[in-house]
């Protein structure tokens, strides 16, 4: 079993499905219960023994800056990177390569909301295993990742919003992986997808096609992707 202590987070996206709440912030700033997403995430991470995290920022970036400085308020270690060209979370997830060295990480999407248990389970990567993705049940998988998974719940497939007709499975990319520094191997033989973009999502099939082992782990207790005003409506009414 392996110990994580690293963490890089994806903060770099506008969320134009926000409309005028993404105006002056990016959509981890949004505020869920009085703080930003962004803000429950680097908590939940800390708690769970991160005390290093590199944030990758990108669209309206001193948002993120000026909030979490380097992280001494908060009782971790901050560093950025830009991303400064839109193209996929595969090539975002590759300028965190330094930061990262030989060291496994968690990876988190900056956008969701998760019980802070769930950080916990993560930080500990089995030596059997390259990567652990979360999955999460009834959610729309036309809206993101469809997991695919064996009887020992080891990943088989993960297909990126598939169109009707195509196979679909119960289980949702929730957004919060751990990693060893082998997924770069694989980002860096990504050819763009259908939508043009660089796909995480393709690195990690063809990782578990190469028969190394992901290991997919169901979330527990509340999975929220903060991705428009509605969602954001029922969150915050959860106070």
């Amino acid at each position: 079993m392996t110990k994580i202590d690293k963490a890089v987070v994806l903060a770099a996206g506008r969320g134009t499905r926000m409309r005028e709440l993404t105006n002056d912030i990016p959509k981890p700033m949004i505020e869920v219960r009085g703080k930003p997403v962004l803000q429950h995430i680097v908590k939940g991470l800390r708690d769970a023994g991160i005390r290093r995290s590199l944030v990758i920022v990108g669209y309206h970036a001193e948002a993120v800056r000026n909030f979490f400085g380097d992280g001494q308020r908060h009782n971790v270690g901050i560093e950025y990177v830009t991303q400064t060209v839109q193209d996929g979370t595969g090539r975002v997830v590759d300028l965190a390569r330094s930061f990262v060295g030989d060291s496994p990480f968690i990876l988190s999407y900056g956008d969701i909301l998760i019980s802070p248990e769930n950080y916990k389970r993560v930080v500990n990567l089995p030596d059997d295993c390259e990567v652990i993705i979360t999955v999460t049940r009834g959610e729309d998988v036309s809206k993101g990742g469809a997991v695919f998974v064996n009887e020992q719940m080891e990943l088989v497939d993960l297909r990126e919003k598939p169109k009707p007709g195509e196979p679909t499975s119960p289980w949702y990319n929730a957004g919060l992986y751990a990693f060893r520094p082998s997924i770069f191997e694989f980002i860096e033989k990504l050819k763009p997808s259908p939508r043009g973009e660089y796909e995480l999502t393709d690195a990690i099939r063809d990782l578990a096609h190469s028969g190394k082992k992901v290991q997919a782990l169901e979330l527990t207790g509340e999975w929220a992707d903060v991705r428009d005003p509605e969602i954001l409506g029922k969150l915050n009414s959860k106070l």
